[in-house]
């Protein structure tokens, strides 16, 4: 049996009732979170609710406030924060049968005895997850929060006075009561939005710095290929990698951070599940929302104009585009290029390592998805390399091998590794002494871009050459900044 009764709800329950939902998902989640200790608590008081609300076939929230209805709207006011009471009260009464079902299972039994001694076990957990507005709604209630139990009115005393006066005497006690409910209600929201005003000013500096981003890309078969999530709000992170598991049937969902230099909400926020159902099946499409900006890229242009039309349609404040795709044979042909002139203006005579790698860096070495086979087009520029270090034997290069991140991470170092090696070895069977190279495969631990982008992931299936000083196991690279040093 689990030691924290609330958690398992969060868990089992929360994702049950929020599952398909696409609209206030935050204020749903955070309102099922603070319904179920207020839940437990009423269920402990009054147990013959037990019975009463699993006899039904759609038990209500208003089953619980059947003797004072008038609690119920201030109860929703208090919990569903920027979202629709009628909302919050659907999403809260899908809850109580779910609940039900937990408790007669981490019990053992469906003896409502039972289920109330699991709920006495975990009495300070409830008492502690309370939020401090529920303790007036719940004594208006005659659920005595400290104990659990119905709360014991104090005996009446006899007084001379008419029957009717009597019982009307006798509910100014539940009245003041619920009164002071309303007002602890009203105290609690009231110190909640000054804490949340005083709060935002740091929140949105770090917003501002680094706004909420989602980068997302289906394969050929119009199925999740990736997934990156950065916002600073745990809560959401997991009801969206709910919705993509769902939506995309992936049981691997998204990868995740939770930084705090993160913004706390996306911008139309709740139009992202919807966003994401536009997507699904849609072959090699590219997403990126980041702050109010978002891009669209597709292999087919076509499909990339239509998501645009239907995406504006529900995501009213961002700001969309569609990116071109990148011309993959023209960005081939053009390195393949730069890096024969480049190899070409190498002095025979005065060859150094530096010039070798830089020249080589130049071109794309396009490998096929899932091949460590060159391409014919980069063999020339192989051949003209082998031939320079023929001659100059102090050139001595390590040759890295990257992949992008589709695929699993061990699977991706095993083949850039394979890269790697059949560059060296290409290079060995056109003359070049094995001592002058060295094969080094990275996998997808160094991306050179996003691999939420087709153009990112072709950028990052690359292969780099580095000059190596064997004698003090320090690599040179060049990059657009200039040489870079590091040591192994």
């Amino acid at each position: 049996m689990s030691n924290n009764l609330i958690e398992i709800l969060k868990q089992q329950v929360s994702a049950r009732v929020l599952e398909g939902e696409s609209t206030f998902l935050t204020e749903k989640n955070t309102a099922l979170s603070l319904f179920y200790p207020i839940l437990l608590s009423i269920l402990r008081g009054k147990p013959h609710l037990i019975e009463r609300l699993r006899d039904q076939l759609n038990p209500r929230l208003n089953d619980l406030f059947e003797s004072h209805p008038a609690l119920k709207p201030q109860f929703l006011d208090s919990l569903r924060g920027a979202a629709p009471a009628p909302e919050i009260e659907s999403t809260l009464s899908k809850s109580i049968l779910p609940v039900l079902g937990v408790l007669e299972n981490q019990a053992g039994s469906a003896d409502p005895d039972a289920m109330v001694h699991l709920i006495n076990t975990q009495q300070d957990s409830v008492h502690r997850a309370l939020p401090v507005w529920a303790a007036g709604i719940l004594e208006a209630l005659g659920i005595n929060t400290a104990i659990g139990k119905t709360a014991n009115k104090a005996p009446e005393i006899a007084a001379p006075v008419a029957v009717k006066e009597k019982k009307s005497g006798a509910w100014l006690p539940v009245l003041a009561l619920i009164i002071l409910g309303l007002l602890a209600a009203f105290w609690y929201k009231s110190c909640s939005s000054k804490n949340s005003v005083e709060d935002a000013g740091p929140h949105v500096q770090s917003a501002a710095a680094q706004p909420a981003s989602l980068h997302l890309s289906t394969n050929e078969q119009g199925a999740l290929a990736s997934c990156q999530i950065y916002v600073n709000n745990s809560s959401y992170i997991d009801i969206l990698q709910q919705q993509v598991k769902q939506i995309f049937s992936s049981p691997a969902g998204c990868g995740a951070s939770a930084d705090a230099g993160y913004h706390t909400v996306y911008t139309d926020q709740d139009a992202i599940p919807s966003v994401l159902k536009l997507i699904e099946g849609i072959p090699n499409v590219s997403l990126n929302w980041v702050g109010e900006q978002l891009s669209i890229q597709a292999a087919n242009p076509q499909d990339a104009e239509r998501l645009a039309g239907d995406i504006k349609k529900i995501a009213k404040n961002m700001n969309i585009s569609v990116q071109k795709p990148v011309d993959i044979n023209t960005a081939v042909n053009n390195s393949i290029s730069e890096a024969q002139k480049a190899l070409a203006a190498i002095n025979p005579e005065h060859i150094r390592a530096l010039d070798v790698a830089t020249a080589l860096n130049m071109q794309i070495i396009n490998f096929a998805a899932g091949s460590a086979e060159i391409p014919e087009a980069n063999k020339s520029i192989l051949d003209q390399a082998a031939a320079l270090m023929q001659r100059a034997k102090q050139v001595e290069l390590t040759v890295m091998g990257h992949t992008d991140a589709t695929g699993s991470a061990a699977a991706n170092k095993k083949l850039s590794q394979a890269r790697a090696q059949a560059v060296v070895d290409y290079l060995i069977g056109k003359g070049v002494d094995p001592a002058q190279l060295r094969a080094v495969g990275m996998g997808q631990e160094k991306p050179a871009a996003e691999n939420a982008t087709e153009e990112g992931r072709f950028k990052n299936r690359r292969i780099e050459f580095e000059v190596l000083n064997k004698d003090t196991g320090v690599a040179r690279t060049v990059d657009e900044q200039g040489v870079k040093e590091y040591s192994y």
